[in-house]
């Protein structure tokens, strides 16, 4: 059923079942970044905490600069610095422009996503730039033309 929205444009209810794709593609995500939370960080931690323990060493996972454990919190929270971006635009272009449009440029996002933790390297220090660009730009773009598409689809049709 419509109802009127103070400027007098009317909404209607909307057919979630043509967001399959977007809901999908943001469980994903999610299912991802816990992975790299609880997976990759949480393991490095303990794992770390242990070969420490071992030698005699205290492991202070919040004052350490290992850098197994740098490049896990970084994966972790490049990953979770993203998210925002990712799903406004996602959701912005999936309402607006295209539900299976946004569910594609999703997915690309999201697997070009879980390719960054292996462009870092096993270690911090071992991170090229280059590598790393190899997800970063194309992320960065997805998220603009997705924002960007959106934008001119409401201004302009």
């Amino acid at each position: 059923m419509a109802r009127r929205h103070d400027r007098g444009t009317r909404i209607s209810h909307l057919d979630v079942s043509a967001l399959r794709g977007p809901f999908t593609v943001t469980a994903v995500y999610l299912v991802l970044w816990y992975t790299l939370l609880f997976g990759l960080q949480t393991r490095t931690k303990y794992r770390l905490g242990g070969e420490y323990a071992a030698r005699g060493e205290v492991f202070d996972r919040y004052r350490s600069a290992d850098p197994e454990m740098l490049k896990a919190d970084r994966a972790v929270q490049n990953t979770h610095e993203q998210m925002v971006p990712f799903l406004v635009a996602m959701w912005t272009y999936a309402v607006v422009v295209s539900p299976n449009g946004a569910a594609a440029l999703g997915g690309v996002y999201v697997a070009l996503r879980a390719v960054y933790p292996f462009l870092l390297g096993s270690r911090i220090e071992q991170v090229q730039p280059r590598r790393v660009a190899f997800v970063t730009f194309p992320c960065y773009g997805l998220v603009g033309w997705m924002l960007g598409s959106s934008v001119v689809k409401l201004w302009w049709g």
